[in-house]
């Protein structure tokens, strides 16, 4: 389990692949911002 090891994340950031281990984008992103303007009209 190192570098050559493409199911682990050191291996996946080594080889630049994305998969389980490794996300192309992290799970707190994937949040919905929300609008302020709708805040603003209920106030």
């Amino acid at each position: 389990m190192g570098r050559g090891d493409i199911k682990t994340k050191k291996g996946k950031t080594f080889a630049g692949s994305f998969g389980k281990s490794r996300p192309a984008k992290p799970a707190a992103a994937k949040k919905v911002a929300v609008k302020k303007a709708d805040a603003d009209k209920k106030a």
